[in-house]
């Protein structure tokens, strides 16, 4: 699986990098982005996904389809 990240929805609170601070960064305007998109642990992904507030980190399966949220 693989994580992207929707900035029209995302407003920062980073709870993202603290759950998977190898994945994801808080950029120069303070929203985050998925830097390491494929980590190979897809409950690391989830956990950083279902923690963030605005919904706002979107996990896709191999063959790109949607499955969070």
């Amino acid at each position: 699986m693989k994580a992207r990240v929707d900035h029209d929805l995302c407003v920062g609170t980073g709870v993202c990098v603290s759950v998977a601070p190898n994945v994801f960064e808080l950029n120069d305007e303070g929203l985050a982005d998925a830097v390491n998109p494929d980590p190979g642990d897809d409950d690391l992904l989830m956990d950083a996904a279902e923690g963030c507030p605005a919904q706002a980190i979107i996990i896709e399966d191999d063959d790109g389809e949607q499955v969070y949220p």
